[in-house]
């Protein structure tokens, strides 16, 4: 990198010497070059889409109809008519009782139990385990929730064939459960892969020093682990509690039902904009949606920057 002279100013200075000025050397321009694609791809498949989903909740759009061909503007009139709506107030506590009964104390409560257990094994034993959790992870949503309605069926389900429980109907009982089970089956892991990771972090020195002090093992947990690793645990349970509250998958074991009783915020909107046709309410759903998952990781966020400040 070239550098003034006595004098000299930057306007100055050879034009190949002003390109030459950024860390990589590659100009302004071949800079921006190497970056567009990304951009493109950003603006097309992100950023497009967002605005027009605020626009279309503004609307009052449908999936046929007049209002298909031509949209009237309507305001926050979808806005009203979806707070008011019953049904969602009950999809978003579901949404929410999902959120924290499979991702918050079932994935990241197993993953992490699971990442415990394992950290001393070595073998067969832990390959196994973690062969077994990372296929269920791997495999495709829709194909693993095929595989849960076969096990969970009525007629002919497995687990009603190992309990003796024939014609016990899971789903229509306990739908909520269910799916609540199901994707803590699915997404453990994720926390338990992140958690091994953690916990190879933490020095043997410490624990060996607590278990001498005569700390028990939940004392270890509590005054060592945890506060060693908690940005590992507050990072998953941003990125785990955003994948479960956009989950569709549970449309697969239950669509919803029954009675609305498993019909999570995905679920919902699918059924109003899709379904009903009504795709500038399904919009100005989707954006309440959006909304709530950027207070989930402000909230996250926020506990974040308070632990590094501690």
């Amino acid at each position: 990198m070239s550098r003034l002279r006595t004098g000299e100013t930057r306007e100055d200075r050879d034009p190949q010497d002003r390109r030459d000025t950024d860390a990589a050397g590659l100009g302004r321009v071949r800079a921006v070059g190497f970056v567009l694609p990304a951009l493109v791809l950003i603006g097309v498949f992100l950023v497009f889409p967002a605005l027009w989903t605020i626009y279309l909740g503004l609307t009052d759009y449908r999936l046929t109809g007049l209002a298909a061909a031509n949209p009237a503007f309507v305001g926050t009139d979808n806005y009203a008519k979806a707070l008011g709506d019953p049904r969602f107030q009950t999809s978003l506590w579901l949404t929410l009782l999902y959120v924290g009964g499979s991702a918050v104390l079932g994935q990241a409560g197993l993953g992490f139990t699971l990442a415990w257990v394992l950290r001393s094994r070595t073998g067969l034993v832990r390959r196994v385990v973690e062969g077994v959790v990372l296929l269920s992870w791997i495999l495709p949503s829709t194909v693993v929730g095929f595989l849960w309605f076969a096990l969970l069926d009525r007629d002919e389900g497995t687990l009603n064939a190992l309990l003796h429980t024939p014609g016990f109907a899971w789903l229509l009982d306990y739908p909520l459960l269910s799916i609540v089970i199901f994707n803590t089956w699915r997404g453990t892991a994720f926390s338990m892969m992140l958690y091994s990771a953690a916990l190879e972090n933490v020095p043997p020195s410490h624990l060996e020093t607590a278990r001498l002090a005569g700390a028990g093992v939940l004392q270890q947990l509590r005054d060592v682990v945890l506060p060693l690793i908690r940005r590992h645990i507050l990072t998953n349970l941003l990125l785990i509690s955003l994948w479960t509250f956009n989950d569709f998958t549970p449309f697969v074991l239950t669509g919803g039902g029954p009675e609305h009783r498993s019909e999570i915020l995905p679920i919902y909107v699918y059924d109003v904009a899709l379904r009903n046709g009504a795709l500038g309410v399904g919009a100005a759903v989707s954006f309440l949606i959006l909304l709530i998952n950027l207070v989930i990781a402000l909230a996250y966020l926020r506990l974040l920057g308070r632990r590094r400040a501690a």
